[in-house]
């Protein structure tokens, strides 16, 4: 499809004219004209009506299948513009939908998508309804007063029971999650804006072949898989991208596959560090704002600044020092902030912190651990260097281990026969 893009910058703010072609790209729009103006928002059009004629006349021109707005549309503003300009006009939150639409593939990732466009069509539908009964016959998609107020009806309907196998989604990732605890894993989600190569970093620790494009959204779908940290087992989680004022309506709907975000006990942060300064500040700061939504800013917090084989070592070196900076004059508590290669496997520095970390969790503990049976003693020592440190031994009738252990695996080993002393 072809699509003129609008772009409205304010006065104080600009949009990020290349994100916004980019969005369009993922959508898979041929872009004809992108159309800009800095002003305040108009309440009627939200750009001003001059350069709404001169995009009359642009259509005329280039004869586009849509208009597409980098900003978000009010209800009223949809309808006033798509009555001017007599063509389907939407707005960058309905954009970013559609590439969800392309991106979704499980079940779970579906609902999501259906629930988040039914969101956004609520205040469409009431927007039409109240014009209708004030004489303006524009109806939502051609529809009469009728079948617009069924449709709203439906909408509703369809909400509720999304929500329910939402639910239960959600009461089932819950199981899931409790079992991996019982077997010591510890849970590391990635977080980070859309692009910056989760999923490359995801494969690269797993071992794993996740579809990793150099596209927006390449991942809707939440996966979780096994890898060893240091020796350690662990548990990776991608999640869906950050994008800047992640409306409302998207993070209520993707909610579940955020949870994945809240429920972790390490939060593994990830930038493009060969994107300018500027771009790595405003992805940096839009993220945490997601977070700081999630009230996840609490979690320990790793940062990893990806694809520093796209720059130079002293490029890197300096971006990381701005960040520091920054972190610092926002207050926000990192572990530490890491450049790395997902593309490469350059991943030790990471690994070796993601190690100190785990050890400071709750989770961990310290234990006198006695081993009575010397036959088990090498097994016992497998599984406790599998799920945490030894700090020492002590051989004799009774070995006496110390050791750092995952409490969800204490369990485990009290079905060995051994026996574990809290050691403060």
């Amino acid at each position: 499809m072809k699509a003129i893009g609008i772009i409205r910058h304010s006065p104080n703010r600009r949009v990020n004219k290349e994100e916004f072609e980019e969005l369009l790209g993922s959508a898979g729009y041929e872009i004809l004209a992108i159309v800009e103006q800095v002003r305040a928002e108009h309440p009627k059009y939200n750009i001003g009506p001059g350069k709404l004629q001169e995009v009359k006349e642009l259509i005329k021109e280039l004869n586009p299948d849509r208009v597409i707005f980098a900003n978000p549309l009010t209800p009223s503003q949809s309808f006033n513009v798509t009555k001017e300009l007599k063509i389907d006009v939407i707005d960058k939150w309905q954009l970013v939908l559609e590439i969800f639409e392309k991106r979704a593939h499980s079940k779970e990732a579906k609902l999501q998508v259906e629930f988040a466009n039914l969101q956004y069509e609520l205040p469409l539908v009431k927007e039409a309804i109240r014009r209708i009964k004030l004489g303006d016959r524009a109806g939502f998609k051609g529809m009469g007063e009728y079948q617009t107020q069924q449709y709203l009806k439906h909408i509703r309907y369809r909400m509720g029971r999304i929500k329910k196998e939402l639910e239960k989604v959600k009461a089932d990732r819950e199981i899931k999650r409790k079992r991996r605890e019982e077997v010591g894993f510890i849970l590391i989600a990635l977080a980070g804006y859309t692009n910056a190569g989760k999923s490359t970093l995801l494969n690269t620790l797993a071992n794993e072949e996740i579809e990793a494009k150099m596209q927006m959204f390449t991942t809707l779908d939440t996966t979780t898989r096994r890898f060893m940290v240091n020796g350690k087992k662990a548990l990776i989680t991608d999640t869906v991208g950050f994008i800047d004022d992640l409306p409302p309506f998207i993070v209520e709907a993707f909610h579940s596959t955020l949870e994945e975000i809240i429920k972790a006990d390490i939060i593994l942060l990830i930038l493009d560090v060969s994107e300018p300064w500027k771009e790595i500040k405003r992805k940096f700061l839009a993220s945490i704002e997601v977070l700081k939504e999630l009230k996840t800013l609490d979690k320990p917090l790793i940062i990893a600044l990806n694809k520093k084989d796209l720059t130079s070592k002293a490029d890197a070196e300096d971006k990381k020092k701005a960040l520091e900076e920054l972190i610092t004059r926002k207050g926000i508590i990192a572990h530490s902030i890491i450049p790395i290669s997902a593309k490469e496997n350059d991943l030790g520095e990471l690994k070796n912190s993601l190690e100190e970390v785990m050890f400071t969790l709750p989770k961990y503990r310290l234990f006198e651990v006695l081993v009575r049976d010397k036959k088990k003693v090498p097994k016992v020592m497998a599984m406790i260097n599998s799920i945490g440190e030894i700090l020492d031994i002590k051989y004799g009738d009774t070995t006496k281990i110390f050791a750092y252990i995952q409490v969800g695996m204490i369990k485990s080993l009290t079905k060995m026969g051994v026996e574990l002393r809290h050691s403060s």
